[in-house]
């Protein structure tokens, strides 16, 4: 089973630049997109629906927020969108498809960049998001959660760390809390399961060189519950083509 996951920044603008096509050749069983910038009423052109694949949107309330979407070649037994609170379900920042074996769910979570209120709105919906993560460990199935956290977990999943360390992204608490994520509460970085190689980004900041310098940060994730752990089976970052200032996560799992 191939899962995709990718921060678009804009749905249409990563269409224009590729995405779709790369995807299609790529041969994944479940794509999560985050960041649309869409209304799920702006997305029937056939360019968003690529042959071979079920489309889930949820979109937010508001015209500019995040938005995301599930792309699927099994048509899943069910659809969930929301997680039942404000910050989450009125910017369009969750949805899962259930299947026979395994819940695949496509989230995303607000910057922290712009402004101290911004970061405290953040770590609120991190704390949010916990209790979710908190809940799926009372379930009787296994789950794989894709999107971009935001945070870079360790020193070498960011550039130049040492300076960052009082920037949104790699605070403290914010560090602390991916931690217990992977700590404590037993859920598997997917990625660093099979990969433990510095230094691997999925972002680069909006300037000349930054790709070519590898000048980023590993912030978005696949995560999954526990007994996943060894169905892992191998997982890159894509960097051939500019799609956004993210780039594709790619995982195996031998499901």
């Amino acid at each position: 089973m191939r899962v995709i996951t990718f921060n678009t920044q804009g749905i249409e603008q990563a269409t224009d630049n590729g995405f779709f096509q790369w995807m299609v050749e790529q041969d994944a069983d479940v794509v999560c997109l985050q960041d649309l910038r869409a209304k799920d009423y702006q997305l029937d052109d056939k360019r968003y629906h690529p042959e071979g694949y079920e489309a889930y949107f949820f979109d937010a309330f508001e015209d500019g927020y995040s938005g995301v979407a599930i792309y699927t070649r099994v048509m899943p037994k069910a659809i969930m969108t929301g997680l039942g609170f404000e910050q989450c379900d009125f910017h369009g920042r969750f949805i899962q498809a259930d299947f026979d074996n395994v819940s695949v769910a496509s989230f995303s979570v607000p910057s922290g960049l712009k402004s101290a209120e911004a970061q405290q709105a953040k770590e609120e919906y991190l704390q949010l998001l916990k209790g979710h993560f908190t809940k799926t460990l009372r379930k009787r199935r296994e789950f794989i959660f894709c999107g971009p956290l935001l945070i870079a977990h360790k020193p070498q999943d960011l550039s130049n760390w040492y300076v960052n360390q009082k920037v949104s992204g790699f605070l403290p608490q914010e560090r602390e809390w991916v931690e217990d994520l992977f700590g404590d509460m037993g859920y598997v970085d997917a990625f660093r399961q099979v990969n433990r190689v510095d230094q691997q980004h999925t972002w680069w900041p909006d300037y000349n060189k930054a790709r070519e310098l590898n000048e980023g940060a590993r912030l978005d994730y696949q995560i999954t519950t526990a007994n996943l752990r060894k169905t892992i089976k191998s997982a890159s970052i894509y960097r051939g083509q500019v799609f956004s200032a993210h780039a594709p996560l790619i995982i195996d799992y031998d499901l």
